[in-house]
């Protein structure tokens, strides 16, 4: 039985929060819905649903590549560092010129309710044909499992998906339960800086383990 060591089921939570609170397509649609009050939880269990599934592959597909070098599992991680950084940096750009950062809300959107059919499938075109969702997932939380031997990397694995989870669940309830007083740029811009923390903290620890491996 897989034991949910610590460092690994933390390090997969931290790096998948990381990567998914950055204000994206996915959040920026459910963030609209939860302002409109249509269709939240579902297009919140579609994006979770869509994270579980890519998480997993990602995960799975790069650690059936065990025997890659030592130089080409070293420019992986480096490229998921690299990512890291500038998602990161963008982030604190956000943080220092909040105007960039633009904030959906519903004012002028309207009164009329979306179709189920079509909430359903907004929400997976944002999720599945967005390549940022793909590079986050698969590729960024797939090359970090590369860091731990089976069965670990299983629970990095489990880590990121919890993280996504967490996030967009807990995204779900506060947009439910304040609604339109979570569109204020002093919020935005306090998990603006966070994520760019977060983002580099993660990178800094993958760069770090190509030197102590």
């Amino acid at each position: 039985m897989t034991s949910l060591t610590p460092p690994a089921f933390a390090t997969g939570m931290v790096l998948s929060l990381s990567l998914i609170m950055a204000i994206g397509p996915q959040n920026a649609h459910v963030i609209r819905m939860g302002l409109l009050r249509q269709h939240l939880w579902l297009t919140v269990a579609v994006c979770v649903a869509t994270d579980v599934v890519l998480i997993a592959a990602g995960v799975a597909g790069l650690a059936r590549l065990g025997g890659l070098s030592d130089k080409l599992l070293g420019a992986m991680t480096g490229a998921g560092a690299l990512v890291l950084m500038v998602y990161g940096g963008q982030a604190m750009r956000r943080f220092w010129h909040p105007a960039v950062a633009a904030v959906p809300n519903a004012e002028g959107a309207g009164t009329q309710t979306m179709p189920r059919r079509k909430a359903i499938g907004l929400a997976l075109a944002l999720s599945w044909l967005n390549p940022h969702a793909w590079l986050d997932t698969a590729v960024v939380i797939g090359t970090a499992s590369l860091a731990y031997a089976r069965p670990d990397n299983a629970v990095f694995g489990l880590g990121a998906i919890t993280g996504s989870l967490l996030w967009f669940t807990g995204l779900g309830v506060a947009l439910w339960c304040v609604g339109r007083r979570l569109d204020t740029p002093a919020i935005w811009r306090a998990m603006d800086l966070m994520v760019a923390l977060m983002m580099w903290g993660t990178a800094f620890w993958l760069v770090r383990g190509l030197f102590s491996s």
